[in-house]
């Protein structure tokens, strides 16, 4: 019986402490100008590992980047972070991306990911939403290192592709997740 509300307790403060990585109203954690030197530096490093990644860029009408997004978790889990959206080169947009999860998993890790809009359809159907949920979007064609040692002018077929990158610490486990990306204001 001890055990089994210690372990009760436990799941609890867990849980709040996972549902406390989502903030309650948009904040910039650092500013604008911090998010925007995060990005900036994260995408170049992104470009500096995947040459593919930097062909992409090149051609796309809008890369959204989160330098970094924070995932933690024990049975229930939480992640978020913020972004900036560029287009041409110009920051046009802040973003929040966040999500949850229950399931068999455990651990900490932060990473960052970019979403490559390649045409302006995909671009525009993404900036007039009121948010976008990364399970019920468009197909997101996800690039890992091997796929983008392939990836070349003729096989780039989908209007929208994601790169995680910079993984450190540790997350294992299955788990139901649904992920949401907002606009800041």
């Amino acid at each position: 019986m001890v055990y089994h509300n210690r372990f009760t307790r436990g799941m609890l403060v867990l849980a709040v402490a996972a549902l406390s990585l989502f903030s309650v109203g948009p904040a910039f954690a650092g500013g604008k100008a911090a998010l925007n030197a995060d990005a900036e530096a994260a995408l170049q490093s992104l470009y500096g590992n995947q040459p593919a990644a930097k062909a992409l860029g090149d051609k796309a009408s809008g890369v959204l980047v989160f330098p970094n997004i924070v995932r933690a978790g024990f049975i229930i889990g939480g992640s978020g972070g913020e972004g900036v959206l560029y287009k041409k080169g110009k920051a046009s947009g802040y973003y929040s991306s966040g999500s949850a999860s229950v399931g068999f998993q455990a651990g900490m890790q932060s990473f960052g990911y970019a979403v490559f809009f390649m045409t302006d359809a995909e671009l525009n159907k993404f900036q007039n939403s009121s948010g976008w949920d990364i399970g019920a979007a468009p197909t997101v064609v996800l690039v890992d290192a091997g796929m983008a040692k392939e990836m070349n002018t003729t096989t780039l077929k989908s209007n929208i592709y994601a790169f995680i990158f910079d993984q450190k610490g540790l997350m294992a486990g299955m788990a139901l997740q649904g992920q949401k990306i907002s606009r800041l204001k």
